[in-house]
């Protein structure tokens, strides 16, 4: 809940600075006046919606399952093993990698 409070209070203040930063007096009646008004508009909409996009809650997965990392297990990854003409099992190539499954109950 703090989270999205604290998003939510980022972008008022987001959208408040760039507002105060970027306001046009009456002196501005210019194009350029206008332009920068509506940069400042887009910048403050794409924060606001960022900032909603990010606060909604995501549930992907079923919360009754558990799942954490499993035990480090190391190997040899893309190799390529043959039978020699003496009965010999012969490996080349490929390298030696770790890693750690996903285990879920």
């Amino acid at each position: 809940m703090l989270k999205k409070l604290m998003a939510s209070a980022l972008a008022v203040m987001l959208a408040f600075g760039a507002v105060t930063a970027t306001g046009t007096s009456p002196a501005e009646a210019g194009r350029g006046g206008r332009i920068a008004a509506g940069v400042a508009a887009g910048i403050i909409g794409l924060g606001v919606l960022g900032a909603m996009a990010h606060a909604r809650d995501r549930h992907y997965r079923d919360y009754d399952e558990v799942c954490y990392r499993g035990p480090r297990e190391c190997g040899w990854v893309g190799r390529r093993c043959f039978i020699n003409r003496y009965g010999e099992e012969v490996c080349r190539g490929g390298r030696w990698n770790c890693w750690r499954d996903t285990v879920c109950e």
